[in-house]
């Protein structure tokens, strides 16, 4: 656990979980662990603090206030993680916000979708993500700030 101030923050990320993530721990836990939602958010907390960055978790089951909140990233963030939930596989209302932002864009899936039904497969925000991380659970968060702790 981190428990120093040897790192000063220098990015904002906001962390944008979609719909269904608020069923982590209840959802089957072969493709997306045993972590509940307020769990994987400690553990990426805790990992931005190392890192130097301070990280903004949020999650909603409306795709309006997900969008909402790709809009409030514009003038609040010097980047955001996504990971849309199944979002990813058609909205391109998600798609249009994300694609306003001049910001890193990291996608982030627990499971690999690569890897699952067909309908799975496609993702419509992985050409703006300048990092796509699939299928190595919660670490894929740390994935994703190790990567924006270097921007």
């Amino acid at each position: 656990m981190y428990c120093g101030s040897t790192y000063t923050l220098h990015m904002r990320v906001y962390v944008l979980n979609g719909v269904n993530l608020d069923m982590l721990g209840r959802r089957d836990p072969a493709q997306y662990g045993s972590l509940t939602l307020p769990e994987l958010e400690g553990k990426i907390r805790e990992w931005g603090a190392v890192l130097g960055l301070e990280v903004d978790c949020r999650q909603t089951n409306a795709e309006g206030e997900y969008v909402d909140w790709i809009h409030e990233a514009l003038d609040s963030a010097g980047a955001v993680i996504v990971n849309p939930g199944a979002w990813t596989h058609y909205s391109y209302a998600i798609r249009d916000a994300l694609e306003l932002l001049q910001i890193p864009i990291i996608e982030v899936h627990l499971s690999n979708i690569e890897l699952r039904e067909e309908f799975r497969r496609v993702s419509v925000v992985r050409d703006l993500a300048a990092l796509t991380v699939t299928g190595k659970g919660p670490d894929g968060y740390r994935e994703a700030l190790e990567f924006l702790s270097k921007q």
